[in-house]
């Protein structure tokens, strides 16, 4: 059974992933050193959201993800849509997080973008064939991976700011005021897990005593592990062009041994990071299958640990994305801002479903959370347009499907992926 202390260590590992491996470095490139308003507006966001799903893993606990929520509040076509679009972020983001991890390893031996590119198809490749044969990484592994991560940033930041904390902060907004939202927008992969307790609720000893105290320790150490990420971003950037940012910042602190240490990290985390998200969008379209919500075609071998046909559609998906990032056709920040955008979607409807669930002064929480996680829809712009697209091609279909006499019947239970946030 969970402590506490325990459910927080879980909670933090939940949040942390892969991308802080570039998002940190991206949003002060978009937004300069004002970049930190929008760390500060996500931890504000992050309060009454992490309140919200602590407050719905007490009293409404699920095994099936954001998706069951949503599934009990709206029905069961906003359930598939919130599964869907979840699962579009899978397709999407896992060819960027394989090319960050590939980054990294090219930057420890030494060689060029080409081996880089052929490294991150290793990559997308050997946690494709994990999966296949259902060698998952655990959760106490990428537990412990995500700790070492938070510690080597930890040490690496308290070293290098003494030495560059009044540096950097000019020209404060050099792009504009605009580009802080924007920024906040990318950031939202990092805070992409609050809910993830609702699914563990079970778990804990005394629920209603222990889920809002790993909440507020999870809320805490994340806070201050960004805040200080933040500012590190800010007074020791990164080379010009680099692609290794994370190491950058280490090496200030840590010398060569540290940033070769960040690289064998950043793999480590990166590979693990993708077998969970991998393995759990395989399992969430043939849920999605199995409920009408997908092609029967995704839903054959359902019983597998890790379903091989979905994870066939995953390899097609990813080269065809993988493909166009290493040519330079479209960018890391272009993919996680249409990334981004499917997240935004995931928590709108979740937190609405929550507004509707919730009473009294929990209602009131979920309302503010909603109406901030709204306020970055405009900032994300024309990316929206990868949700909305998502609404309009599956709802026709699914109303279709579902309203025959032979439709599938029964609520989304697939829910989104065990969360390691992206």
């Amino acid at each position: 059974m969970l402590t506490a202390t325990r459910g927080a260590a879980l909670y933090v590992g939940a949040l942390l992933g892969p991308g802080l491996l570039l998002l940190p470095a991206l949003a002060t490139q978009i937004a300069g050193p004002a970049s930190v308003l929008a760390w500060a507006a996500l931890m504000v966001m992050s309060a009454p959201i992490a309140a919200t799903f602590a407050a719905l893993a007490v009293r409404h606990p699920v095994s099936g993800g954001v998706a069951t929520y949503v599934d009990e509040a709206f029905g069961r076509v906003a359930g598939a849509v919130t599964g869907l679009w979840f699962l579009t972020s899978i397709l999407i983001g896992s060819p960027t997080v394989a090319l960050m991890g590939a980054y990294y390893v090219a930057d420890l031996t030494g060689t060029g973008p080409t081996a880089a590119a052929a490294m991150g198809l290793v990559i997308y490749a050997s946690v494709l064939a994990a999966n296949t044969f259902g060698l998952r990484v655990s959760s106490g592994v990428q537990l412990a991976l995500s700790a070492v991560l938070v510690a080597v940033i930890a040490v690496a930041v308290g070293a290098a700011l003494p030495d560059h904390v009044t540096q950097g902060w000019t020209p404060f907004a050099p792009h504009g005021w605009w580009a802080v939202g924007t920024a906040a927008g990318g950031l939202v992969w990092l805070v992409i897990g609050w809910e993830a307790m609702a699914q563990m609720a079970g778990d804990f000893r005394d629920p209603a005593r222990d889920v809002p105290r790993a909440v507020a320790w999870g809320f805490g150490i994340v806070t201050l592990l960004y805040v200080g990420v933040a500012v590190a971003a800010v007074v020791v950037p990164a080379d010009p062009g680099s692609t290794v940012p994370l190491a950058d910042l280490v090496g200030v602190g840590f010398g060569s041994v540290g940033r070769d240490a960040t690289a064998l990290l950043a793999l480590l985390l990166t590979t693990g990071g993708m077998n969970v998200y991998i393995g759990s969008g395989a399992k969430l379209a043939a849920a999605l299958a199995a409920e009408g919500a997908l092609p029967a075609w995704f839903a054959g071998g359902a019983a597998r640990s890790v379903p091989r046909r979905p994870l066939a559609v995953l390899a097609c998906t990813g080269v065809a994305m993988y493909v166009p990032l290493v040519l330079g056709v479209v960018g890391p920040a272009e993919i996680v801002l249409a990334t981004s955008a499917c997240f935004v979607a995931v928590y709108v409807l979740t937190l609405a479903a929550a507004r509707k669930m919730l009473t009294g002064g929990l209602r009131v929480c979920a309302t503010l959370a909603l109406v901030l996680f709204c306020g970055l829809g405009p900032f994300l712009r024309w990316w929206l347009l990868l949700p909305v697209g998502v609404v309009v091609v599956a709802v026709p279909l699914l109303r279709r499907r579902w309203s025959r006499p032979d439709g599938v019947e029964g609520a989304v239970t697939g829910g989104a992926p065990e969360q390691v946030a992206p």
